[in-house]
C-alpha cells in the first residue's frame, strides 16, 4: 500500500478540525503594528501531549515552563502563544513572566496551570510588558472558535517576519472512524532546527499512547523539521507541540496498531508540510530549494550531507542569481565531514545532468538558467557509496534577507 492512499488531505481543514479544539488570536500591543499578537489553541478535554524543543544552550524561558507541564501528567490542554517578543535571555524575571502567563492563562480557561503550555517568539533580550499581556489573556476566551476563523486568527498571532501562514489538514481511518491531524507553524527566519526559530503545533482527534506520540514527534521531527534551513541559525525558542484529544473514539494508536503505519505517514506529512512552508516563507526567499542526497553510506550521514548542501551560503547565492555553479554544490558535498567516494559523484538540477561520476558533463546552459528561475529548484545528489537517501529543505539567499535582518529589531 503506498503512503498517498493511506491519507487524504483535507483543503478546508485547519488546527481547530480535529474534534474537541478551538482556537483564536488577538491584538493586545506587543507589536508595533495593529496584527494579532496573542493566540491560543484550547482542547475540551486533557490531550495527550508531546514536545519537542531547541537544542540551544540558551533557552527561553516559557520552554522550561512547558516541559513542567508536560512532564507533569503528560497531558495539555491549552497553549498560550504571543508573538512580538521571545523572552529569552531574560533572567528570573523572564521566568517567573513565563510562570505569570500559565497562571493568568489558567485564570481565563478554568484550567489548572499544569494543563497549560506557554510560547513566545520575537526579539531576544527584552521582557515582556505583562500588562498588556495579561490583559490580551483575559481576553481570549471570548475570541476562542472552533470555526475557521478561529484558527485563521491563532495563525495570524504567531507571525513575525513571515509573509504567509502555515497550516495543513489531513483525514485518515483508524479502527474504521475518520480521524483528523491538523498543524499551524510560524518561522521565516533564524531557521536551522536542531530538533526545530519556528514554533508549530499539531493537533489530532486521534487517541494515542504517550510514549508512542512522543516517539513518532521525534522520529519525524528528524525528518521534516531538522530537514529544513533558512540561514543556520538555530533559535531560542523553538518548540513543536503535539496534542491528541482522543475524541474520534479509536483504540489508541501505537506500533502494532493496524492502522499505525497510516497514521504514522499522516503525521509525517502534516510536519513535512509544515516544514517546507517554514524553508518557502524564508526571510527575503524568492524559490524553494530541495535538495536529495542518495547513495550515502547510511541515511544519517545522507542528512548531514543533504542539509550542508541546502545550508551553504554560495549555493544559495547561486539560487537566487540562477547561476548553474555545480561546484559550490560539490564543494558542500564534500566539507560534510561524511564518507564520501570523489571519484563516484553524480549531480542533477531538476533533469539536467552537470556532473557524472564527478566529471563535468556538457549541458545547455539556457535551459539551466530558466529553470534555476522557477519557483522550486530541486538538486538531486547520488554518492553511489551506500543506500542512505535523505531530503532537505531551504531557499535562496538574497538581498532582502540581509535587509530584513539588518533592521529587525528596531
Amino acid at each position: 500500500m503506498g503512503v498517498v492512499s493511506l491519507f487524504s488531505v483535507a483543503p478546508e481543514g485547519s488546527i481547530t478540525s480535529p474534534k474537541g479544539f478551538r482556537a483564536g488570536g488577538l491584538h493586545c500591543g506587543l507589536k508595533k503594528t495593529a496584527r494579532n499578537d496573542l493566540g491560543a489553541i484550547v482542547c475540551e478535554v486533557p490531550a495527550v501531549a508531546a514536545a519537542v524543543y531547541t537544542t540551544n544552550v540558551f533557552q527561553a524561558a516559557p520552554l522550561k515552563v512547558t516541559r513542567e507541564s508536560i512532564a507533569s501528567g503528560g497531558r495539555l490542554q491549552a497553549v498560550v502563544v504571543n508573538s512580538g517578543n521571545a523572552n529569552a535571555c531574560t533572567g528570573k524575571q523572564g521566568e517567573a513572566d513565563a510562570y505569570a502567563m500559565r497562571a493568568a492563562a489558567a485564570d481565563a480557561l478554568g484550567l489548572a496551570e499544569h494543563d497549560i503550555a506557554v510560547a513566545s517568539t520575537g526579539v531576544i533580550g527584552e521582557l515582556l510588558p505583562m500588562d498588556r499581556v495579561s490583559t490580551g489573556i483575559a481576553g481570549l476566551p471570548a475570541v476562542l472558535s472552533a470555526e475557521d476563523d478561529g484558527a485563521e486568527q491563532f495563525c495570524q498571532a504567531i507571525l513575525t517576519t513571515d509573509l504567509v501562514k502555515k497550516e495543513v489538514c489531513v483525514r485518515l481511518a483508524v479502527d474504521d472512524r475518520e480521524v483528523l491531524i491538523a498543524g499551524a507553524a510560524k518561522g521565516s527566519g533564524m531557521i536551522h532546527p536542531n530538533m526545530a526559530t519556528m514554533l508549530a503545533f499539531v493537533t489530532t482527534d486521534a487517541a494515542v499512547e504517550p510514549q508512542a506520540l512522543q516517539q513518532l514527534l521525534g522520529a519525524t521531527t528528524d525528518v521534516t523539521f531538522n530537514m529544513i534551513t533558512v540561514d543556520g541559525d538555530t533559535s531560542t525558542n523553538d518548540m513543536l507541540v503535539a496534542m491528541a484529544s482522543g475524541l474520534a473514539d479509536n483504540r489508541p494508536l501505537a506500533p502494532g496498531h493496524p492502522d499505525w503505519e497510516a497514521f504514522a505517514a499522516a503525521f509525517r506529512h502534516v510536519c513535512e508540510t509544515l516544514a517546507q512552508a517554514i524553508a518557502r516563507d524564508g526571510e527575503g526567499a524568492t524559490r524553494l530549494v530541495e535538495v536529495t542526497v542518495e547513495g550515502a553510506v547510511t541515511e544519517q550521514s545522507a542528512r548531514a550531507i543533504a542539509k550542508t548542501v541546502i545550508g551553504s551560503s554560495l549555493v544559495k547565492s547561486a539560487v537566487f542569481g540562477a547561476d548553474a555553479n555545480w561546484g559550490r554544490i560539490i564543494a558542500a558535498v564534500g566539507r560534510a565531514g561524511e564518507p564520501v567516494n570523489p571519484e563516484t559523484v553524480d549531480i542533477k538540477l531538476g533533469d539536467i545532468v552537470v556532473l557524472s561520476g564527478s566529471r563535468p558533463i556538457p549541458f545547455d546552459e539556457e535551459a539551466a538558467l530558466v529553470y534555476l528561475q522557477g519557483d522550486t529548484v530541486t538538486i538531486h545528489v547520488d554518492l553511489h557509496n551506500g543506500k542512505g537517501s535523505a531530503t532537505a529543505w531551504g531557499c535562496d539567499l538574497t538581498y532582502d534577507y540581509v535587509r530584513i535582518n539588518a533592521a529587525y529589531r528596531t
